[in-house]
């Protein structure tokens, strides 16, 4: 069974070296300088790090492929700007350190990908570029524009709109490096961290905690091992990043978490080098299934247990499974079924409302002619468990 991995984890390393489109994100405690823990979360950039990584974006162009990164660093170089000595944490601050430092952050990326005959190009989103059909579609057209050109796309999520609290947030960069990964039809997403890998245990806490160099399938066992609920382990980010491997898995990609301070890390991982953690890609889902299912569900659709028997069996929603609507949305919005599978909607909250455990040859007798006679279809439906 060891051979048969050892086997699997080489030809999947092997693989690296024939990716076109890879992503690559570089986190906070990577990107800032390293003279403390001050410096590294609230700090300046290193510049001499950062013309390293454009190196080797020149490298992966000159060879015809199309690198797209995701930073983060804006907020620090703000409170630099602004001479703050202390970590920001109330939200106006770090919208406003955002606001300031997405400008030096870019500056600096211009001046270093400029070195090497390289234009950045900055992307700033919020999770409404995605869960918006029409913005989406938008997005990617824009990308797929700028990787024409030549240009390199540096996404950064747009901490000076994008809140929790309004529900627009991606909450971290790892999601948002697998979102775009997925969006874009990434062969593989980098993770560059100040974690050199994934452990068998916490290693804060156990020193003899062991790299897993390979992960062909995101068991109960590998979840586990990014430490429990709450815990500094997975505050400090490998719970964020398994489930930002589990957005990108779905769309076919591979993910490694690398430490991002190795020597050309970004150009030994593509050459099959065994750095970090290798997690394997799933089996892809479509485009549309990948939009529908790391959409924010818009309200949610309770139903019997026919109906959701049913729409496991590939049919459709009908009004007459239905027991109860929750939220307000409109027609063409992802919503919840039975807490199992988000659908995109033929109807609206409003209407829906008013057609609950009817027959679906009663529809348009309420809501009118010509209007929708099922909740969703078969191919606009997307189990979460897929």
């Amino acid at each position: 069974m060891a051979d048969v991995e050892e086997a699997a984890a080489a030809e999947a390393r092997a693989s690296l070296s024939s990716a076109n489109r890879i992503v690559i994100k570089i986190g906070t405690n990577t990107i800032m300088r390293r003279e403390g823990v001050a410096s590294r979360s609230e700090g300046g950039i290193d510049v001499e790090y950062l013309h390293h990584v454009a190196a080797q974006v020149a490298e992966l162009s000159r060879a015809g492929k199309q690198p797209l990164v995701v930073t983060s660093g804006a907020i620090g170089m703000g409170a630099r700007e602004l001479g703050l000595s202390r970590k920001v944490t109330e939200l106006r601050m770090r919208q406003a350190c955002a606001a300031i430092g997405q400008i030096a952050l870019m500056d600096e990326y211009r001046r270093a990908f400029g070195v090497f005959g390289l234009i950045p190009a900055q992307l700033l989103v919020t999770r409404d570029s995605w869960d918006n059909r029409s913005a989406y579609l938008n997005l990617r057209a824009s990308v797929e524009a700028l990787l024409e050109q030549g240009a390199v796309p540096v996404f950064n999520e747009n901490d000076v709109v994008s809140t929790a609290e309004i529900g627009n947030a991606f909450g971290d960069n790892d999601r948002l490096s697998a979102y775009i990964a997925s969006k874009v039809d990434a062969e593989v997403l980098i993770i560059l961290s100040d974690v050199a890998a994934l452990y068998d245990a916490d290693p804060r806490v156990k020193p003899d905690a062991r790299p897993i160099p390979y992960v062909r399938e995101l068991t109960p066992a590998i979840l586990a091992s990014a430490g429990g609920a709450g815990s500094e382990f997975s505050t400090g980010g490998m719970a964020t990043k398994l489930a930002a491997v589990a957005i990108a898995r779905d769309a076919g990609c591979k993910v490694v978490i690398a430490d991002g301070r190795e020597p050309r890390v970004v150009s030994r991982i593509l050459a099959g080098e065994d750095i970090g953690t290798l997690f394997d890609a799933a089996h892809s889902l479509g485009n549309r299934q990948r939009w529908i299912k790391n959409s924010r569900p818009q309200g949610s659709i309770a139903v019997d247990d026919g109906a959701l028997a049913a729409v496991r069996a590939r049919k459709s929603l009908l009004p007459r499974g239905v027991t109860a609507v929750e939220g307000r949305f409109a027609r063409g919005d992802v919503v919840l079924v039975g807490g199992a599978a988000k659908v995109v909607t033929s109807l609206s909250s409003d209407e829906l409302e008013r057609v609950i455990g009817r027959k679906s040859d009663e529809v348009e007798a309420i809501l009118g002619q010509g209007a929708p006679k099922i909740v969703a279809r078969p191919e606009e439906t997307v189990f979460l468990e897929d």
